[in-house]
């Protein structure tokens, strides 16, 4: 691969999540509150002090509503390490998709009895200035774009009418896209984990749905099947990360999910 691999930059965490997975299939994580007790053993302050080194803004994303949002990213990488769907990936999207599970939400603020419509937007940013840091590559324009790219993304949110809340304004997708490949380059790995974890709340859901969707225009704009894959595994990862231990849910949740997937194909198709 041309790119860090997260088992090698975060072998502590990859090990484990590998035990998170060998503790579900042996009955001995059942319930969210099981979960959570091992991840908060896990993360003792030195480990929160080397992920914050890692992955700044690690140690912000875990302290709002008592680390709930900590808990759910390991919900999604337990899910995800034993999905079906990311299995057959190749070992390089596999890696790739490690690195947008760890990033996804890395820039969330959720409140109580207030969910954060915008935080994709934010959390790619976030990406898009650790990723570097960590190796990945980036075009010569980078250095010159970031800051601004940076803070264009960051305000890219609106509302919507009857809410109060702020969501994503997918008016400016076309420029934050630009943006994208112009410091990471066309399909690169970097700029797809940048893009997958930007447009993560963007895919219409029946029994899941965003605010401020994509309409079908856009969606066969701006994807393309490699990112729509990833997408997939994204979707499919974030409801077990809050669905898992509730199978009735997760399983409709899923197949709504796959419906919505398979459409998507078909679109990019046509």
């Amino acid at each position: 691969m041309n790119f860090p691999a997260f088992d090698e930059q975060l072998p502590f965490l990859n090990q484990f999540i590998l035990e998170l997975v060998d503790a579900y299939h042996a009955g001995k994580i059942n319930l969210w509150d099981e979960l959570n007790e091992k991840v908060k053993t896990f993360f003792t302050s030195e480990r929160m002090d080397e992920m914050e080194i890692l992955v700044p803004g690690w140690k912000k994303m875990a302290s709002y509503l008592e680390g709930v949002t900590l808990t759910h990213v390991m919900c999604v990488f337990l899910g995800m390490y034993m999905m079906p769907e990311y299995l057959r990936l190749t070992h390089e999207q596999q890696e790739e998709m490690k690195w947008v599970i760890l990033l996804h939400d890395v820039e969330k603020q959720p409140q109580a009895g207030k969910r954060d419509h915008a935080h994709a937007f934010r959390s790619a940013v976030g990406a898009s200035r650790t990723l570097p840091r960590l190796g990945f590559p980036v075009t010569s324009e980078y250095h010159s774009l970031i800051d601004n790219w940076d803070q264009f993304t960051r305000s890219a949110v609106t509302k919507l009418e009857n809410s109060p809340d702020d969501v994503q304004d997918n008016r400016k997708f076309p420029t934050i896209l630009d943006g994208i490949e112009r410091m990471f380059g066309q399909n690169t790995p970097a700029a797809l984990i940048i893009k997958t974890i930007l447009f993560h709340l963007s895919v219409n859901m029946d029994l899941w749905p965003p605010p401020n969707p994509l309409t079908n225009a856009e969606v066969k704009s701006y994807f393309n099947r490699e990112l729509s894959t990833l997408l997939l595994i994204m979707n499919l990862g974030d409801n077990d990360g809050w669905a898992l231990f509730n199978p009735e849910v997760r399983k409709n949740q899923l197949a709504d999910i796959i419906d919505k997937f398979e459409k998507i194909e078909k679109l990019l198709s046509s």
